[in-house]
C-alpha cells in the first residue's frame, strides 16, 4: 500500500478492531484492555487477542503472543512473512522479540509505554541493528484513545475517580 491516505486509513481501521478486542479483555476477562490483531499484506486477519495472562496463569499471554499463536497456527508455520501486527499498546521486551523472531514486517501501536515499551519508548528492540531482521514500527494510532482506556481501567482498579465520571 504505497498510497499515504490509503495507509492512514488502513492503520485507523485495524485499530478500532484491536480496541474492540481491548474491551473484551476489560469486559469479559478483567484483564488490562489491551488488543492485537496480526493482517496479511492481503488485508486478511491472521490472528488476533487480547491479554490472558491472568485468567490462564500465562506470563506470557500477552495479547499480540495470542494473536500470533493463533496465526501461526492458522498458517501451519512460525514465520508471519508480510504482516502487519496493531497492538493497543507500545509492545514489551518480550513481545517485541517475538515479533522479530517471527519476521513480522511491520508493528503499529495505539498508546506509548513509558515504563516497559520495547519499540522507542524505553527500548528499541525492533530496530536494533544487530538483529538480522528489523520490524518497522508507526506508533500513536488512536494513541489517545489507547491510552485513555489504559488510565481509566487502572484508575478503577485503584478505586480512583475516572475523569468525567464525578471526580473530587
Amino acid at each position: 500500500m504505497s498510497n499515504p491516505e490509503a495507509v492512514v486509513a488502513a492503520d485507523n481501521h485495524w485499530m478500532r478492531h484491536a480496541l474492540a478486542l481491548a474491551d473484551r479483555a476489560e469486559h469479559e476477562d478483567d484483564e488490562i484492555p489491551v488488543g492485537a490483531v496480526l493482517v496479511s499484506a492481503a488485508g486478511e486477519i491472521l490472528g488476533e487477542g487480547w491479554n490472558r495472562n491472568i485468567t490462564e496463569h500465562d506470563p506470557t499471554a500477552h495479547a499480540e503472543i495470542v494473536a500470533m499463536r493463533q496465526a501461526g497456527r492458522r498458517l501451519g508455520n512460525h514465520r508471519l512473512l508480510g504482516s502487519t501486527l496493531y497492538i493497543t499498546l507500545e509492545p514489551c521486551a518480550m513481545c517485541a522479540m517475538a515479533m522479530v523472531h517471527a519476521r513480522i514486517v511491520r508493528v503499529v501501536f495505539g498508546a506509548f509505554d513509558p515504563k516497559t515499551g520495547a519499540a522507542g519508548s524505553v527500548f528499541d528492540l525492533l530496530a536494533d541493528p544487530r538483529h538480522n531482521h528489523r520490524v518497522e514500527v508507526t506508533g500513536g494510532v488512536l494513541g489517545e484513545e489507547a491510552g485513555s482506556r489504559l488510565t481509566a481501567y487502572f484508575r478503577r482498579k485503584r478505586g480512583k475517580p475516572v475523569a468525567g465520571q464525578g471526580s473530587i
